[in-house]
C-alpha cells in the first residue's frame, strides 16, 4: 500500500490545477463543487486514513473565487469560513448561523500562508453573482464544508484562493477565462507551505 501524504491538497475541479501539480509529483484529491461534494469526498479520504492506521493529514484546499471587494487575479490566505446561504433568519437565527449546531457560525483556523493578504471565504452552494449579504471578502462553494469537516475531526486546514472574478454579472465568463491562471500560484503556495510544517 502506498504511503499517505502527510499534506493532502483538495480542490474542486482539475481545471484548478490545470495539470501543474500532477506534473510536480503532487497528489490531489478533486471533491467536486458545492458543500455536499466536497463534505462527502474528504469525509472519506480522512476515513482511509484511519483505516489505514495513518496519522490525519494537513488539509490545504486550493482554488477559485469570487470577491465583490478585491480585483481578479490576487491570491489570498483564508483561515476563518462562513456559510454564506445558511439562512434560518425565519426561526430568530442570524444569517449564517445553523440552528442548534455545536459548531460556531464562524470557522477559524491558524493563518498558514503570512505573506498572503487574509480574507473571510463565504461558501455556498450557489455560484455568485451579487451581494450575498454576509460579511466575506472572497466566495467560493467548497472551503466552508471542507473547514467544517476539517474541525469536526480535529485536523489542521489551511486554505488560499485566487479571485477569478467579481461575483458580478460577468462572473460566469471571467471565471472561465481566470481559472486555470492561478494553477503555478497554488503550486509555490504549496512548495512553500511544506517547510513550514514540518
Amino acid at each position: 500500500m502506498d504511503r499517505l501524504p502527510d499534506t493532502l491538497v483538495v480542490m474542486a475541479l482539475p481545471n484548478e490545477s490545470n495539470g501543474v501539480f500532477e506534473a510536480a509529483g503532487v497528489p490531489v484529491l478533486y471533491c467536486g463543487v458545492g458543500k455536499v461534494n466536497a463534505t462527502r469526498t474528504l469525509t472519506r479520504e480522512l476515513a482511509r486514513y484511519a483505516h489505514a492506521g495513518a496519522a490525519p493529514p494537513m488539509v490545504v484546499n486550493f482554488g477559485s473565487a469570487g470577491s465583490r471587494q478585491h480585483e481578479a487575479h490576487r491570491f489570498f490566505g483564508c483561515h476563518r469560513f462562513v456559510q454564506r446561504d445558511m439562512d434560518a433568519t425565519g426561526l430568530g437565527f442570524e444569517l449564517g448561523v445553523t440552528p442548534f449546531d455545536q459548531a460556531p457560525a464562524c470557522l477559524e483556523f491558524p493563518p498558514f500562508f503570512p505573506g498572503l493578504p487574509a480574507a473571510t471565504c463565504g461558501s455556498g452552494d450557489s455560484f455568485a453573482t451579487g451581494d450575498t449579504g454576509l460579511a466575506c471578502e472572497v466566495l467560493d462553494m467548497e472551503a466552508y464544508a471542507l473547514a467544517k469537516v476539517c474541525w469536526l475531526e480535529n485536523t489542521t486546514f489551511a486554505c488560499a484562493k485566487y479571485v477569478t472574478d467579481g461575483a458580478d454579472s460577468t462572473a460566469a465568463r471571467d471565471w472561465h477565462d481566470n481559472v486555470h491562471k492561478a494553477a503555478e500560484g497554488f503550486l509555490r503556495l504549496y512548495r512553500d507551505l511544506e517547510p513550514r510544517r514540518t
